[in-house]
């Protein structure tokens, strides 16, 4: 009966970490996603009309370590694969596990509410209604766009990342792309091909890190080990790095930004640095405001533009929770471990996290917890202490992150593994002490 299933939303990469522990462990579910396929923002062109792919798109993260835990990426795969070559790798999953069958797919969850203690009902966009008794939402946070506010208006075109797909459309034009983070710099590396002028404004600038050091993916020099040091011998670390692979950045024409590396989501990219070196892509600070096709920046300077391009990330939004059930304001997620909501027992959060590394092996051991919550041979501290443990982390990250809604998912990748570890097997002598 559906009420003894597990209901998981969406089918992305989260959802498939999720499908595939739940299956492997005998968990029954239903797994619903919007689109008429797997692989979630992967898919270009997705028909679920959400995933913000773009035609240049590379994984930033290499695939050894993307991969899921038992399923390696095929070997003739480059060592940042494609968006085409992600949702391909994602289907062989779905399909070497046998859970296609398990995905209820062109359909949506239009409604998430606690029916009593043990059960949650469920509403799909048919109308029917089934009750479950867990909840996992999976359906990612890269698809409903922040876009920025400045004073004044252009007269141009102006879009969000969300809808660029190609630079074609901008040939021969002055383009302005607002923003420094991987997004936004991989469209102006694809759009200053074809535009007259390109532009790339930033509030804060950014370290800029190659893809490649001595001609190895970057991250096969962030080792576990290297996560035990001290956050000052981290970047001591990183910073050698860099100095072998680029040397100073300010000698490729980007400014050295004032926060420290490791203090902000890093920016990854290759071509960037050989872009404004050729003149390609000009630096300039924040938009102070727009006025007509002008635009006039931070420094004073302005210049006309044809279209602004806004690289300038996701709210984060659950439409299937109504009535203000779980608010989520400013991108803040209160999750303990980054999943469990400590007030709506049986409510899972998988994949919300935005670490130094990849989202699908965390996710896929975030859903390792989650399913042995949900067979017993795990249990939950009490209310208080998850709260306790939600305030630790908030805390830790306003230390040790530039202040920004960018930054309130923000996980180290190898200390966040550890950390569910450790969890779990807390969970295991809770769970026995309970049933002693």
């Amino acid at each position: 009966m559906a009420k003894d299933k597990v209901c998981i939303i969406g089918a992305g990469a989260s959802g498939i970490a999720a499908a595939k522990v739940f299956h492997q462990h005998g968990i029954d579910f239903d797994c619903f996603e919007k689109g008429s396929q797997v692989g979630g923002l992967w898919r270009y062109n997705n028909d679920n009309g959400l995933s913000p792919a773009y035609a240049s798109l590379h994984v930033n993260t290499s695939k050894r370590i993307t991969a899921y835990s038992d399923f390696p990426m095929p070997d003739d795969y480059p060592d940042y694969p494609s968006h085409e070559q992600m949702a391909r790798y994602f289907d062989a999953v779905v399909d070497h596990f046998g859970l296609r069958e398990k995905i209820t797919f062109r359909t949506t969850v239009t409604e998430v509410q606690p029916a009593d203690r043990h059960q949650w009902q469920v509403t799909l966009h048919s109308g029917e209604t089934r009750s479950y008794r867990a909840v996992v939402v999976a359906n990612g946070h890269h698809w409903k766009p922040r876009m920025a506010s400045f004073p004044g208006t252009f007269s141009g075109r102006q879009l969000h990342s969300h809808q660029y797909r190609t630079p074609e459309p901008f040939a021969g034009l002055r383009v302005l792309v607002i923003g420094i983070g991987n997004s936004a710099v991989d469209i102006a590396v694809d759009v200053c091909r074809v535009a007259k002028r390109t532009v790339l404004s930033t509030r804060r600038g950014a370290h800029v890190i190659p893809k490649f050091v001595l001609g190895r993916p970057v991250d096969e020099f962030i080792t576990p080990l290297m996560s035990y040091f001290p956050l000052g011998l981290q970047r001591l670390g990183f910073n050698l790095l860099l100095w072998m692979a680029r040397g100073r950045q300010e000698h490729y024409g980007i400014p050295k930004p004032k926060h420290k590396l490791l203090q902000e989501h890093p920016t990854i990219s290759s071509d960037l640095l050989v872009r404004v070196r050729h003149g390609d892509i000009q630096i300039k600070p924040n938009v102070r405001r727009l006025d007509g096709n002008q635009v006039e920046f931070a420094d004073g300077s302005r210049e006309p533009f044809d279209a602004i391009i806004h690289c300038t990330g996701y709210e984060i939004a659950f439409p299937f929770f109504k009535n203000g059930f779980f608010e989520v304001r400013d991108n803040d997620l209160r999750l303990y471990r980054r999943v469990v909501p400590p007030e709506h027992p049986g409510l899972y959060f998988i994949g919300f996290v935005q670490p130094l590394g990849p989202i699908p092996p965390l996710a896929e051991l975030q859903a390792e917890w989650v399913a042995r919550l949900l067979t017993g041979e795990c249990t939950l501290p009490d209310r208080a202490a998850m709260q306790r443990e939600i305030e630790q982390y908030k805390r830790k990250l306003r230390r040790r992150y530039v202040d920004s809604p960018r930054h309130t998912l923000e996980v180290d990748y190898y200390p966040y593994i550890r950390q569910l570890r450790r969890e779990m097997k807390a969970g295991r002598r809770r769970a026995r002490s309970r049933h002693a």
